[in-house]
């Protein structure tokens, strides 16, 4: 089968690999000119790590660990206020997971594993889908028509196949209420491992993650009502960002010069995905395109269900109904468990006042010092787990042999 995954980030080329793995012909189409580099640090938590493993990329992985050791909430002076390290709530418990990368280097990773054999079409996008009784006809924006039997929208929170086969973005994606932005900052004098966060009045928050001796990813977030925007126009994000934090102490006129001058930048407004169900005829979806805007699963939730698609189109023997099926029944508890919001929800997050910031510090210190850590993370390293994984790649051989 030819089948066709847009978006070439973590999801589309973990389903690459796999197919390609199975025998059916993937091509990925990514609207990017190629491989975006950098990005956040991601997390591989639970049943993630037995795919990585299966797939043989474990020992990279590691190799490319931040090396981020504990979170450390601080004030403008930079004295800490508390710090939750890995050994207070073990591992992928907490917020830092033992398994830390960043994003581009495991898109990076995955690339190179699924690149023999799987066609990449950059710098384009899918600009239309008819789809058939025995197919899918593509136009793509690049003005070119091809046909397949499959498309995977792999292609994230805003996704055009989402949109094209299933409705508007606005019927599947909750409004969170904030902005997050994310970008590099070098020179940063704090090599110890410990990612720093700052809580200002009015709803912002500044952190800095180090990833290696000197550098780390600056995140920026702030909340406020809807601005309509280009997403595409990173000048007047950067702008909009700046104005934001204007003024504002600790390391942020540090990040905001470092940000100016990047052109590895993300910025978006935080959203929670929800899609009643995942499949349209011969389109599905994966990854943030059907389960997008989790805490700390996003990633170990699109290689799972990567892993779990591609081996349910195995087995099915050619039939992507009975496969669409058992990918959503296998997965749907895993996800419904492992999309959940941040614990105390936006405002807890990014309080108001100088009094809530004081009354979350406080919190979180009596938190972390009692039997209560688990409510930080919400059950975090049980739901990460809460799949069973079939071996398919043994009974695709017995399909094989069946035949």
């Amino acid at each position: 089968m030819d089948i066709l995954i847009s978006g070439a980030g973590i999801a589309g080329p973990a389903l690459a690999y796999w197919l390609r793995r199975y025998g059916f012909t993937p091509t990925v189409v990514e609207r990017a000119p190629a491989l975006r580099p950098g990005g956040q640090a991601v997390d591989l938590r639970g049943s993630a790590r037995d795919v990585i493993e299966w797939m043989g990329l474990a020992d990279a992985v590691r190799v490319r660990h931040t090396g981020v050791v504990g979170l450390a909430g601080v004030d403008e002076s930079n004295r800490r206020l508390y710090s939750w390290g890995q050994e207070l709530s073990g591992d992928s418990g907490g917020i830092i997971a033992e398994l830390e990368i960043l994003r581009g280097d495991l898109a990076r990773l995955l690339y190179e594993a699924a690149s023999d054999g799987v066609e990449y079409l950059w710098g384009d996008s899918i600009a239309e889908l008819t789809q058939h009784d025995d197919g899918v006809e593509v136009r793509f924006e690049s003005g070119t028509s091809r046909r397949f039997d499959l498309v995977v929208g792999a292609d994230g929170v805003h996704s055009r196949v989402r949109r094209l086969a299933f409705g508007p973005e606005d019927e599947f994606v909750r409004d969170d209420g904030m902005y997050k932005v994310i970008f590099p900052v070098p020179g940063v004098p704090y090599g110890d491992g410990w990612q720093r966060m700052y809580v200002m009045p009015g709803r912002k928050r500044a952190g800095l993650y180090p990833v290696r001796e000197g550098d780390a990813r600056g995140m920026l977030f702030f909340g406020g009502p809807r601005v309509d925007y280009d997403r595409h126009d990173i000048g007047w994000q950067k702008r909009f960002v700046a104005d934001t934090f204007a003024g504002e102490g600790w390391e942020v006129p540090r990040m905001l010069d470092a940000m100016w001058s990047t052109p590895d930048f993300f910025f978006d407004r935080g959203g929670m995905v929800r899609v009643p169900g995942w499949t349209r005829g011969r389109v599905v979806l994966l990854g943030d395109s059907v389960f997008g805007g989790s805490v700390g699963m996003g990633t170990s939730m699109a290689i799972v269900a990567a892993y779990v698609l591609a081996g349910e189109l195995a087995i099915a023997d050619g039939d992507h109904r009975r496969a669409f099926a058992g990918y959503e029944t296998v997965l749907r508890d895993y996800v419904n468990r492992n999309q959940k919001p941040m614990p105390f929800g936006t405002r807890g997050f990014l309080p108001k006042s100088v009094m809530g910031i004081r009354l979350g510090n406080g919190l979180t210190r009596v938190m972390l010092a009692g039997p209560w850590r688990g409510m930080l993370t919400g059950g975090l390293q049980d739901a990460a787990s809460n799949v069973t994984l079939r071996n398919y790649v043994q009974q695709a051989m017995l399909v094989d042999g069946e035949r």
